[in-house]
């Protein structure tokens, strides 16, 4: 049996192939893990969970079944569906778990997170990220007519679109400090995150130790997963 991670799928009714893809792998691969750890950026933009949009309906049912099968799903949120809440975790059987989380995996502690905090070089967007994850706001935006928040997201895609744009990539990427002082604080030797769509295994070292930050690529053209065993821990890349 196996453990497996996906991020940054970014699903939006504008890329049939990538859900095509996802039910797939809901259908196949996934039906026999002990558990799916979903590290954020599920959807492409998430303005609440009363939004009717029907691709979210399809998602939420198919996760339900992969559950009702006995695979529990995890959720943690990621900078693009920051705002997906409790009535969507309730209707897919998802269990919502903290930005930060350590896992026992076959004997290995392993961190996971989305990853957006490590790239702490982007003061822009770590000022940006900061704002919006204000409790007051978030309930205010949330609060909107549904079709004014459509407006307000698409703006601020359009805008972070721009302002990436002019961003070297490695302001973009991690901060190996952050990384260091992630993992020593939670005394870890892996870290799994998603966000910077550069799948690859780092190694590195943390808690005067050997450790590997493991890296999920996003789903644009092919899918990726961590699968951990109890004998190993790898990112795989697969077609859709």
């Amino acid at each position: 049996m196996a453990t497996l991670f996906i991020a940054d799928l970014h699903l939006q009714t504008e890329e049939p192939a990538i859900t095509a893809g996802f039910l797939r792998f809901l259908r196949g691969e996934a039906r026999q893990a002990d558990a799916l750890y979903i590290l954020g950026d599920l959807f492409e933009a998430w303005i609440g969970d009363d939004d009717p949009e029907p691709l979210h309906r399809e998602i939420a049912k198919e996760i339900k079944a992969l559950v009702d099968s006995g695979v529990p799903c995890y959720f943690i949120h990621g900078n693009r569906d920051f705002l997906l809440g409790k009535r969507f975790a309730r209707e897919s059987g998802m269990i919502l778990l903290p930005e930060e989380q350590v896992l026992d995996l076959y004997g290995r502690k392993v961190l996971i997170m989305h990853g957006d905090t490590l790239c702490t070089d982007d003061a822009g967007y770590q000022a940006f990220r900061a704002k919006v994850h204000q409790p007051w706001l978030q309930t205010l935006f949330l609060a909107l007519p549904l079709f004014i928040r459509r407006r307000i997201a698409a703006k601020m895609r359009d805008g972070s679109k721009a302002a990436n744009s002019h961003k070297s990539m490695s302001i973009m990427d991690v901060n190996q400090k952050a990384v260091v002082k992630v993992m020593e604080k939670h005394g870890v030797q892996w870290l799994i995150h998603g966000h910077t769509h550069r799948p690859a295994v780092h190694p590195l070292t943390a808690n005067q130790r050997s450790a590997k930050r493991v890296v999920l690529g996003a789903w644009h053209e092919e899918g990726s997963m961590v699968k951990v065993t109890t004998d190993s821990v790898e990112l795989i890349s697969f077609p859709f």
